[in-house]
């Protein structure tokens, strides 16, 4: 598609499934930073990273001692490295280039989501948020741990220990739920079963601020917009709500000191928190299924921030749906009948990647129109011809219209063909020219076709020919039996387009040409009585 036809005044998110990826049972998904790889956790343990350009399998990290489903997948911001959580509760992180294990650690229960902190230079240290017990900061060189503090009261901040025990347990008095960093890893927010946000600094664990989600609800999981004005969370009350980011993307923790000084030290603990914690984030949206009440799954932002995506966490529905920044819903996206597990927007393009129960990953894009008029106010759309009156020198060497003044351009002058404008949405990076953004897609070898055996039974290919495609259920319907007594070729004529797995890949079948019939008639070769292929 030509993106100098595509009418800008559509809407800037996805409508239809455009393609679907099958490698395994798939899970989790993660873009890197760039859009340019998509990476996705197995059932098997392994994680496939798909080059997002051309569809194709570019690099498969696989253990042969792990063998436990991912859970949860996440890149590092320039992309070399991926950290992948497992239900046999180890975090393992990965060298994408070489696909070689780098470091790898083991907690005391599972790992239901793991972050890498977004500006580290060392890659090693991750925010894990285990199934029932308090967030940890991980060291994946060293092993250790520390828990960190889920909730306040008048005794002090915090109610759980500091201790940087090597695969502490850390089990709280309740179960937090969620947890992970601001824009840039100088904080850490915190939301816990009583439905409260704690603001702590990354390097001491020290809380500043807290804020109280109104019904308080648990909170099921937190993300922060790409560029860290909004904060997304889930609640076990059935909505989504979004907070505006008041502190500054850089030097977060310099504010909370200064917001924390200007309020003295006559109020008591809790009470100072929340004063700084409603100087922190501000309530601006609340979104929910007022009809059916729905539970919610994997809700984020888009690229841009301006949409609010989230999926439906019922059985044997997929379907997506998706929010205006102002409250508004603008679209409900229906897949297939099959549950969904996890959810991604492309962090430059309206495209949404949704993962579903049986472990495919479907695409869903734009649903694009062309519309000329669109880019030019003075395009005219002719439906019939028209007479057209030329000028007198429109078609002159050097029209008189276009007659301008000669620009003085110095032809000594040296260019500079190295340099190049950042982009606009990766402009805040400083490891740009770093990043890892491709990989060499690893071609799949063809399955040589064995012609002398394809006089296989009728019963094989009958049964091939009903394979069915994950995004239809009607497809293995519409097939037509065959007779087992007919030949070979009137078996394949019957479908020009016959689907044969073979190795878990399926190879399209030609349908001969009635001249190729005629022609290995008139030789004398008869499929029906043949014992044997000269082919």
């Amino acid at each position: 598609m030509n993106a100098t036809i595509i009418d800008p005044l559509q809407g800037d998110f996805p409508e239809v499934i455009e393609e679907y990826l099958e490698h395994g049972i798939m899970k989790c998904i993660a873009f890197n930073r760039r859009g340019t790889l998509l990476a996705a956790g197995c059932a098997d343990g392994s994680c496939v990273i798909w080059d997002f350009e051309t569809r194709g399998i570019a690099k498969e990290l696989r253990d042969s001692d792990r063998v436990a489903p991912i859970t949860s997948v996440c890149w590092s911001r320039d992309g070399h490295h991926l950290l992948a959580s497992a239900t046999d509760k180890c975090l393992t992180l990965w060298n994408v280039s070489s696909g070689e294990k780098v470091a790898r650690a083991t907690l005391q229960q599972t790992t239901l989501h793991a972050r890498l902190h977004p500006s580290s230079s060392d890659p090693s240290i991750c925010l894990a948020c285990p199934l029932s017990s308090a967030p940890i900061l991980v060291d994946l060189n060293t092993g250790s741990t520390t828990v960190l503090p889920v909730s306040v009261s008048v005794a002090g901040p915090s109610t759980v220990s500091h201790s940087r025990n090597k695969f502490a347990d850390g089990s709280p008095p309740f179960t937090p739920t969620a947890a992970t960093f601001s824009k840039y890893g100088d904080l850490i927010y915190v939301g816990n079963s009583k439905g409260e946000i704690l603001i702590m600094d990354y390097q001491n664990t020290h809380v500043y601020g807290m804020v109280s989600v109104p019904g308080g609800a648990v909170i099921k999981s937190m993300v922060f917009s790409r560029n860290g004005q909004y904060l997304l969370t889930n609640s076990n009350d059935r909505t989504i709500r979004v907070f505006e980011n008041l502190l500054p993307s850089k030097g977060g923790v310099k504010a909370l000191e200064e917001i924390s000084q200007s309020l003295g030290s006559e109020l008591e603990v809790v009470e100072k928190l929340k004063m700084v914690g409603s100087k922190c984030l501000v309530l601006s949206r609340e979104f929910q299924d007022s009809v059916n009440r729905s539970h919610w799954k994997a809700p984020c932002f888009s690229g841009d921030g301006e949409w609010v995506v989230g999926a439906l966490a019922s059985k044997g529905e997929h379907k997506i749906y998706i929010w205006g920044k102002a409250g508004n819903l603008v679209k409900i996206l229906e897949g297939p009948k099959e549950a969904l597990t996890d959810l991604s927007w492309h962090p430059v393009h309206p495209i949404v990647v949704s993962v579903s129960l049986a472990g495919f990953v479907y695409i869903w894009a734009k649903d694009y129109t062309e519309n000329w008029s669109a880019f030019a106010p003075d395009f005219k759309e002719l439906e019939e011809n028209e007479e057209y009156e030329e000028r007198e020198d429109e078609f002159d060497m050097m029209p008189e219209t276009e007659k301008v003044k000669e620009e003085n351009i110095n032809e000594d002058e040296e260019v500079d063909i190295l340099a190049f404008d950042k982009d606009s949405a990766f402009s805040d990076s400083d490891l740009s020219q770093e990043e890892l953004c491709f990989l060499p897609a690893i071609p799949s070898p063809d399955v040589p076709e064995q012609h002398e055996k394809c006089l296989g039974s009728s019963s094989k290919l009958e049964g091939s020919t009903r394979s069915e495609s994950p995004l239809s259920e009607e497809a293995g319907q519409n097939d037509q039996e065959m007779n087992p007594g007919s030949s070979l070729f009137e078996a394949v004529g019957n479908s020009a387009a016959e689907e044969v797995a073979t190795n878990g890949r399926v190879k399209r079948k030609r349908k001969p040409s009635e001249k190729g019939l005629e022609l290995q008639a008139e030789k004398g070769r008869k499929p029906a009585t043949m014992k044997k292929s000269s082919w």
